[in-house]
């Protein structure tokens, strides 16, 4: 049976978020990955052919790892407030479980230079974009109201307030607080509360 290769591209990718985490995307480079790892630069080269696909790769991964468990939140068929307000809950829970990558978060895809990504790197972004937004579009279709406003409030409750909680404290090198996920679950409940009823009149 062959043997699992020494530095593997998962095991290359979690250096890349510790550098990230600590330095920002400018730590992220092919040499500070190699160093961090032992690995030599041949076997960084071999898994990414330039530093535009190692930004591309690990801000992906941790973008399409933080989604996967933000979207099986959103399911808003019961009831939307709930899924609501667990979707917000998940942001600040989720970056407790994982502070590197909710450090890395806090950037955006610009900054991990996606105006120089492959056009397979883009799409994978675009994918995921697109995801978020059905998923957004439909618990504010949940809670009867689907116009622009509303989605804007739909993304302030689940995901700009709970980021913020999360943004302020990693940035000041501080640990989230112990009710850091019931206070951005209140703040959903509140924003969210305000959308109108199904069938309820909306004001012209």
């Amino acid at each position: 049976m062959a043997r699992p290769p020494r530095f593997s591209t998962d095991r290359l990718l979690d250096a890349a978020v510790l550098l990230g985490a600590a330095s920002g995307p400018a730590g992220v480079t092919m040499s500070a990955v190699a160093q961090e790892t032992g690995a030599p630069s041949g076997s960084v080269y071999h898994r990414f052919p330039g530093r535009n696909a190692l930004l591309a790769e690990v801000w992906l991964r941790t973008v399409e790892r933080f989604q996967e468990g933000w979207l099986t939140t959103t399911d808003a068929e019961a009831d939307a407030r709930r899924a609501g307000r667990a979707a917000a809950r998940h942001v600040v829970a989720w970056s407790r479980a994982h502070p590197r990558e909710a450090a890395l978060l806090l950037y955006g895809a610009e900054d991990f230079g996606r105006s120089g990504w492959s056009a397979e790197h883009s799409a994978r972004a675009d994918r995921g974009d697109g995801r978020v937004r059905a998923a957004l579009a439909a618990l504010a279709a949940g809670l009867g109201a689907d116009g622009p406003p509303d989605r804007e409030r739909v993304a302030l409750a689940v995901i700009d307030l709970p980021l913020s909680v999360v943004r302020r404290h990693l940035r000041a090198g501080q640990p989230l607080p112990a009710h850091a996920e019931e206070l951005a679950e209140e703040c959903a409940a509140a924003l969210l509360g305000q959308a109108p009823e199904p069938g309820a009149d909306v004001p012209g």
